[in-house]
């Protein structure tokens, strides 16, 4: 019997959450022996990262998200529409050649300004499987209903969508529930619990900081495109007390600014050996692993892997464009499993530090006890299964 094909959709406009999530995904379910699976990625750093046997990746130009919440296309020269026409043509011919059984899209129902739509009916057509994966929260609820609205998510769901797949516990958060939508959305909704992340067989060439060979508290900003406000405030609290027991090693991200990260690297210095810095590490669960403790910004995978990898965490979410992290960030506070320090509360160095030096003592997340917390990727397995094995699914003329 052939593998199931699986395709997925990863419109990554900005930062590393959505392809590392999707590659994820891949990987686990081509570590079945059941599963071909290829991703579709606008992520610019998509060949940096390794992919399991049975995964490749098809990358489309890439987009990114401006301050003011704008897209562009990463090549100037070309305007967004025609970079978004160039992203559905790729993406519409790898469907057409792959033939996939099962289409996962990530977060965008339409995709980025609609380009899955063509994809979306020529699969349908051909009696294609397809399900809406989404991390736990998308948005405050006063934000993502009109960004909903305005894009037809809702809309696409119906015409589309057998099922919906949301990577985390609805005891943390509901994303869908403030959407005006009915009982058919529920029905097709399955919580799959969060994402467990491994450590994976470091490369033979890889080569880590000398501080990973001691205690150390691992400082990562994800991606990096929107990490200065963190890292600043983490590399304040060591200027303000040289005395924090445990060294950091920041991991700045791909997408930081290179004059901030030359700033930072400059004032880094000047502390000494209490900090140290990496730019990326395609590997960084090799250094999650490792860590005494992690401070981050709460992005869904750094969530995962602070859950997998049982770290004491300090939580610094952002605000803007979304609440996205600081909802998160706030549940796993009230449930015990991380700390959570809040810009708006006021940016002095010395909260920080006392944040760093009572890191050490947290509780691990492990204790707070929560059923199927890192069930995700064996529950999503069960339902490729499924979906596999049901009857095909209804052409677009019988869906309601």
């Amino acid at each position: 019997m052939r593998a199931s094909r699986v395709l997925i959709y990863s419109h990554d406009t900005f930062g590393l959450g959505h392809l590392r999530r999707s590659r994820t995904i891949a990987n686990a379910l081509a570590g079945t022996g059941e599963v071909e699976a290829v991703i579709v990625s606008g992520s610019a750093v998509v060949d940096r990262f390794a992919f399991a046997r049975g995964v490749s990746a098809v990358r489309v130009p890439g987009v990114t998200k401006r301050p003011d919440g704008s897209y562009a296309g990463l090549d100037p020269q070309v305007p967004l529409p025609e970079t978004v026409a160039r992203r559905a043509d790729i993406v519409l011919r790898t469907a057409r050649d792959f033939r996939p059984d099962l289409l996962i899209v990530d977060k965008e129902p339409t995709g980025f300004h609609g380009e899955m739509l063509a994809t979306l009916e020529h699969l349908r057509a051909r009696d294609c499987r397809v399900v809406l994966g989404l991390r736990d929260v998308l948005d405050a609820p006063e934000l993502l209903a009109p960004e909903w609205e305005r894009k037809g998510s809702s809309e696409a769901v119906r015409s589309f969508y057998d099922e919906i797949w949301v990577y985390g516990l609805s005891r943390i958060h509901r994303p869908l529930a403030a959407l005006p939508v009915g009982a058919d959305f529920a029905d097709r909704t399955t919580y799959t619990g969060y994402l467990r992340r491994a450590a994976p067989p470091p490369r033979p060439d890889r080569a880590e900081p000398g501080v990973a060979a001691e205690p150390f508290i691992l400082v990562t900003a994800g991606g990096g495109g929107d990490g200065d406000g963190l890292i600043d405030w983490v590399i304040s609290a060591y200027e303000a007390d040289p005395g924090i027991p445990l060294p950091a090693l920041v991991a700045f991200g791909p997408f930081l600014a290179p004059e901030s990260r030359a700033a930072f690297l400059g004032r880094i210095a000047r502390i000494g050996r209490n900090v140290s810095a990496i730019t990326f590490d395609s590997e960084i669960e090799l250094l999650m692993e490792k860590a005494s403790g992690v401070v981050a910004m709460g992005g869904y995978n750094t969530f995962c892997e602070i859950l997998s990898f049982d770290k004491r965490a300090v939580l610094v979410p952002r605000t803007t464009p979304r609440r996205e992290q600081e909802i998160r960030a706030t549940a796993a506070e009230s449930l015990g499993l991380a700390r959570t320090v809040l810009e708006a509360d006021g940016r002095d160095p010395a909260r920080m530090a006392a944040a760093l030096r009572a890191l050490p003592d947290q509780a691990r997340p492990s204790r707070a006890n929560i059923p199927d917390l890192l069930g995700g990727l064996d529950r999503i397995a069960e339902r490729v299964r499924a979906l596999n094995a049901a009857a095909p699914a209804l052409a677009l003329g019988d869906r309601a």
